[in-house]
């Protein structure tokens, strides 16, 4: 649709031709904008196209009515955005396992030939983007909402966000189904990147390091109007959840993307193979400086959706899928000190500081040498030149000394420390690695065991980052223990840098909500060695409290499924120690309840959708017990949904159960409905 060489007075059209003139403006802006950022094949001329928008935003600003949800004028970004709230994805966005090694694929085909039971299996291949992924959730065709992936299962709504970018259709094809949810990912192209770096040096402030963390950074922004100013893209590649559709293979749910007018990848391949795959694999890598955005690796996948059942998923990744990463890019550089870490669990790693180099757009000034029989073995000492990579193109590590110097002028080699650099405890051997014996005395093992206590998979207390603790610790806020967070009082920090009467009331509110977190999440956050999120899960459901675990013998451990010797000696160990279970009486003492997971059916049937942040329970905490009692937890309100709980801060799930005419609880009404129904108090 060329315009005319000019528009109609609006003053001289009546109100029926103004909306039909501004739905039509929409069409086409929506058609030219599908043609020029997802097709890459723009029909029209940019002074054209801008004169098109010029006329909807006038009509838009003095008929403000008129405006849409989908109207493509809001891509330069709606109002600030008070924090970013938490929804439930539709489906877990899972991650992959990962390899840079051809005999680790073959091995991945072999275990998918073996459990199919057949000779060949064919793989669809893409480019593994470095980028953010993000779920996207459309109704009736619109765009209704977005979230970054977060932990899998819930993630940061980012609806506003995403609105700006405009590889993201705002509508979609006539035939796309009524419900659809999908994933993508965002990313800055390299050309952006380096323009907004540019422009960012000339304004005297800090550039980003490189274009992932740019992209990721730009769409936790609370401000939509400074993400719309920034080069962003994306690609959609696999479908969430959908109704009304049914697909046989991975090639068609990408075909199906298309033609709904997404922008999928054009370098998505058909491998019918595990050889086609791996060649994939070589011509990516060959290609990928020449590519208009980073890479680092492809993802292979099983075509067969039918297959992709049988095989299953894993607690975080799924069976069928496997990342086969480039290898790391390497630097050379010149180690001008090494010291000694110590990590949470008390072991002792060297690491060296580096002369800053840029490794894959990333600068690095820090790498480790992993322990001090591979510090030995790669002999690496001060002043040192070595080859540094980053690995999986993210943590840095030492791979090799090149330094050929004569061996009088190279510096004596680190010494095997007697003492703990940070609490002067002795240290032990313990195979490869050597471990502070000093426990929670060490303020290094205090300020990580507080860090992991703290985080999202943990007892999730909002506010209480790294930068936080540790002024906690160098303050005297924190002396002895994780406990003495319940000690902690409105009064005391307001005397705190970078906390004012409303920070100190959330940090205060939040260690008060993490006192009833689910009693996996209270395992896990314990910190107890080789007990991820996963095994933290086993030995809630397995005991459902905690006293029974503290007492448990290596005996009984190693009978529970997943509880191998070294897992049932460690949590032996841990509970073993007098310390830790004074540190657990004194936070049980404080009022921490862990709430183990109900496993009856008194919501069975019921559909449930959360707005706003509850102050008992986290979203990650919410969801499982829900579905525990038989519910469905769903992402968003729709006629099928039995009623809305609302928390603090709702989010537009609010307005659209009042539209639809939703049953709408308040969360104190939901406590007692839970209390009544399922006697959860």
């Amino acid at each position: 649709m060329e315009p005319p060489f000019s528009f109609p007075d609006l003053e001289k059209m009546n109100r029926r031709e103004i909306k039909a003139e501004a739905r039509a403006l929409r069409e086409a802006i929506h058609y030219h904008d599908h043609r020029y950022y997802v097709l890459d094949a723009p029909v029209i001329a940019d002074e054209a196209y801008d004169r098109l928008f010029r006329r909807l935003t006038e009509i838009e600003e003095r008929f403000p009515e008129l405006v849409t949800i989908d109207t493509p004028t809001r891509r330069v970004g709606g109002e600030p955005l008070d924090e970013l709230d938490r929804v439930e994805h539709a489906r877990p966005m899972l991650s992959l396992d990962s390899t840079t090694e051809r005999e680790k694929v073959l091995d991945f085909d072999d275990f998918i030939r073996r459990n199919l039971g057949v000779d060949r299996v064919a793989f669809i291949c893409e480019p593994k983007f470095d980028g953010l992924s993000v779920e996207l959730v459309y109704r009736d065709g619109r765009f209704e909402s977005g979230s970054t992936r977060g932990n899998g299962l819930l993630g940061e709504e980012i609806t506003e966000n995403l609105r700006t970018i405009r590889s993201i259709p705002l509508r979609l094809r006539p035939e796309a189904p009524t419900y659809l949810s999908v994933r993508g990912e965002v990313f800055m192209p390299k050309d952006g990147f380096q323009a907004m770096n540019r422009e960012r040096l000339e304004r005297g402030e800090e550039t980003f390091a490189n274009p992932r963390n740019a992209a990721a950074g730009t769409l936790r922004r609370l401000d939509p109007t400074i993400v719309a100013g920034r080069p962003l893209s994306a690609f959609v590649f696999d479908v969430l959840s959908i109704e009304g559709f049914a697909f046989d293979t991975h090639a068609e749910v990408i075909d199906a993307l298309r033609a709904w007018g997404f922008r999928v990848n054009e370098r998505v391949a058909a491998c019918p193979s595990i050889e086609e795959a791996i060649a994939y694999h070589v011509k990516m890598e060959t290609e990928r400086d020449t590519l208009p955005y980073e890479i680092d690796g492809v993802v292979v996948k099983v075509d067969n959706l039918r297959f992709r059942e049988t095989l299953g998923e894993k607690e975080r990744s799924p069976r069928w899928a496997i990342a086969f990463k480039f290898e790391p890019r390497h630097e050379v550089t010149r180690v001008a000190d090494i010291v000694v870490q110590v990590g949470r669990t008390g072991v002792l790693t060297p690491v060296a500081l580096l002369e800053p180099v840029s490794v894959g757009g990333v600068t690095i000034s820090r790498a480790t040498l992993h322990n001090f029989d591979e510090l030995a073995r790669k002999d690496v000492r001060r002043g040192d030149t070595v080859r540094v990579a980053r690995a999986g193109d993210v943590i840095p590590h030492v791979v090799e000394r090149l330094d050929d110097r004569d061996e009088s002028l190279r510096e004596p080699p680190l010494e095997l420390p007697n003492a703990c650099p940070v609490c002067a405890s002795e240290v032990v051997r313990e195979g490869a690695y050597v471990r502070c014996t000093g426990g929670l005395a060490c303020r290094a093992q205090l300020l990580g065991s507080i860090i992991h206590y703290a985080s999202k998979g943990g007892m999730d207390i909002e506010g209480l980052g790294s930068k936080t603790v540790r002024m906690f610790l160098e303050k005297g806020v924190i002396r002895e223990s994780v406990a003495d967070l319940y000690t902690i009082r409105k009064e005391g920090l307001l005397d705190l840098e970078r906390f004012a009467e409303k920070s100190a009331d959330n940090l205060v509110a939040a260690i008060e909500a993490s006192k009833r977190r689910s009693l996996h999440r209270f395992i896990y956050a314990l910190g107890i060695p080789l007990v991820g999120e996963h095994m933290a899960r086993v030995l809630a459901d397995r005991y459902g409290a905690l006293p029974p675990l503290v007492d448990a013998e290596c005996e009984e451990l190693e009978a529970i499924h997943e509880v191998g010797p070294e897992v049932a000696e460690s949590i032996r160990r841990f509970f073993g120690s007098e310390s830790n279970r004074r540190i657990i009486e004194k936070l049980y003492a404080s009022g921490v309840e862990p709430v183990a997971e109900a496993r009856t059916g008194a919501f069975e049937g019921v559909r449930i959708v959360f707005t706003g942040g509850l102050g008992r329970y986290s979203r990650g905490e919410i969801k499982p017990l829900m579905e525990g009692l038989g519910a469905a937890v769903a992402p968003s309100v729709s006629e099928e949904t039995d009623f809305v709980v609302t928390g603090e801060k709702p989010g537009s799930k609010l307005e659209q159960a009042r539209k639809k005419g939703v049953t709408i609880l308040s969360e104190e009404e939901f406590y007692r409905l839970l209390a009544e129904k399922a006697g959860i108090s």
